[in-house]
């Protein structure tokens, strides 16, 4: 496991959320179901709906002590054994469980499904490997009650070789990769109450059945139960490999509790610093980041860059929206020479976008910034709200695919903000008022490339709420060939700072929409 593996943990999770418990909870755990019990996703459903009218019940888990006991080092000391992968030989998929301890002391439970019939896994300690410093002897024999989570193995890569293709692990957290990239960023099945009063619930999955796939199977369909002490879930992923590995996702909901902020297909990344506030790190590297923006996609096909920042105080952007047909983060900078990291290539990361199946109504999508100075943790948080009161007793279905990867922009017609800078504004080398900050924002690709070098087609329309606009200005890189669009705002104090700006061709839009957040203190954070 590396320290994404480990973020995904519900504990680790509480290290940048409001609210968090200083201790992990237990759920109400499903038991294990009797060999050949029918299954549907119908079924699945009806017992969540039933449990949601059911008082929720935290049980502590009752492990065996040697499990109980294992520290960071000695959890990560143990590996499955790939010659016990579930359905070897037998399928293009392979399931390999992760072992329950340290941190995962909550049992999951595993189904293998076939011919509409859910039998249970059975994980021993034979399906492991204990290195040292564990003693593998003291294991022999011990009961394992379930498992920490489990990934889905497949050759996305090279014919022959088995990768790593999805992982659920911790809570209702799980993250995928396409062809050729590295984990990053994580998807959950459910975010409730993230950064309110209340503080942060952390639903988790507490049992997968996943359906046997045929030995020429191109997809795999899994099932699982979400369960905690406001809401129940019943969820179907139908993932589909690729370049861009995709799933679609269907989440049945019933509400146990009122929910002051529900966040429907949430994402979770991290972005430490780059262009915008590199000055604040003192970093040999030139950019740290599993995520460089928020990307919307509204119902009429405009579409929306927000650019992310690590602030100095925790922020939150509300994006009203109806009937999106899509959202994401997006990984757009994949240039080793802008990161320099030959360890932890963000350049690699995958980009994930989220796109409604269905009309999802009135909304909005959520973005929430957390202050951070280690990139071990994540702090950049993005889901959709529905617009209404949840309330106990309400049912919800929400259907929307997840696509991983190196995500292209599809409109090849708009031109992308690649880069933004920031600094101190007025004229570079003189002294200039205190007071006055720019922005730097290089656009290129799409119809750029067609207009003439000195630009005298190009307009840009520049907003900004709570400050005052002194000067903008816009022109041509001849080094690179950007349209590079330079903005200095009058400081406003300790209001936050609301930015927009787009470029146009004879009142026609050529580029997205860019958008910025930024306070004083944000340059000020050490």
């Amino acid at each position: 496991m590396d320290r994404r593996a480990f973020l995904l943990s519900s504990a680790a999770a509480a290290i940048l959320v409001p609210g968090w418990p200083s201790q992990v909870r237990a759920q109400d755990i499903a038991q294990p179901a009797p060999a050949g019990e029918p299954f549907s996703f119908d079924v699945l459903t009806e017992r969540m709906r039933a449990r949601a009218g059911e008082p929720y019940q935290a049980t502590p888990p009752q492990l065996p002590e040697v499990i109980a006991n294992l520290g960071y080092d000695e959890h990560r000391s143990i590996a499955f054994r790939k010659d016990r992968a579930v359905w070897k030989g037998q399928s293009p998929f392979e399931i390999n469980a992760f072992h329950m301890g340290w941190l995962f002391k909550e049992p999951v439970f595993l189904y293998s499904v076939q011919g509409g019939t859910a039998r249970p896994m059975v994980f021993t300690a034979e399906d492991y490997e204990y290195r040292p410093p564990l003693d593998a002897a003291r294991f022999q024999g011990v009961e394992m009650p379930g498992v920490a989570g489990f990934r889905l193995m497949y050759a996305l890569n090279r014919p022959g070789v088995m990768d790593e293709l999805v992982t659920f692990l911790g809570s209702s957290y799980f993250r995928a990769l396409g062809r050729d990239t590295s984990y990053g960023l994580s998807a959950r099945g459910l975010a409730v109450n993230t950064a309110t009063q209340e503080g942060e619930e952390f639903p988790r999955f507490d049992s997968f059945y996943v359906e046997m796939p045929s030995p020429d199977a191109g997809r795999v369909t899994l099932w699982a139960t979400l369960d905690s002490r406001s809401v129940t879930g019943a969820y179907q992923f139908v993932i589909t490999p690729g370049k861009a590995t995709q799933m679609e996702v269907t989440a049945r909901l019933f509400l146990r509790e009122n929910i002051s902020r529900l966040g429907i297909a949430p994402l979770t990344s991290m972005f430490l610093f780059a262009e915008n506030n590199r000055s604040r790190f003192h970093d040999y590297r030139n950019a740290v980041h599993d995520s460089d923006g928020l990307k919307i996609i509204r119902r009429n096909g405009e579409e929306v860059w927000r650019s992310l920042n690590n602030p100095a105080r925790l922020a939150t952007s509300f994006f009203g929206e109806e009937n999106p047909k899509g959202f994401g983060l997006f990984q757009r900078d994949r240039a080793f020479e802008n990161y320099q990291d030959a360890g932890a290539h963000y350049e690699r990361r995958p980009s994930l976008l989220v796109e409604p199946m269905d009309d999802w109504g009135k909304g909005n999508i959520t973005l929430i910034e957390i202050p951070t100075e280690l990139e071990v943790n994540d702090n950049i948080v993005a889901f959709w709200v529905p617009e209404g009161d949840m309330t106990a007793g309400k049912a919800l279905e929400y259907r929307y695919r997840l696509s991983w990867g190196a995500l292209a922009d599809d409109d090849a017609n708009l031109a992308r903000a690649i880069a933004v800078r920031g600094g101190h504004g007025g004229v570079s080398g003189s002294r200039n008022d205190d007071g006055l900050h720019k922005f730097v924002v290089d656009f290129d690709g799409g119809p750029l490339a067609r207009l003439a070098a000195d630009g005298a087609e190009i307009e840009s329309t520049v907003k900004a709420n709570n400050a005052e606009i002194r000067e903008t200005t816009l022109s041509r890189i001849e080094a690179n060939g950007h349209w590079r669009l330079v903005i200095d705002i009058q400081n406003p104090g300790e209001i936050p700072v609301e930015l927009s700006a787009y470029l146009s061709q004879a009142g026609t839009r050529m580029s997205e929409i860019w958008l910025y957040q930024w306070r004083p203190d944000d340059d000020r954070a050490s």
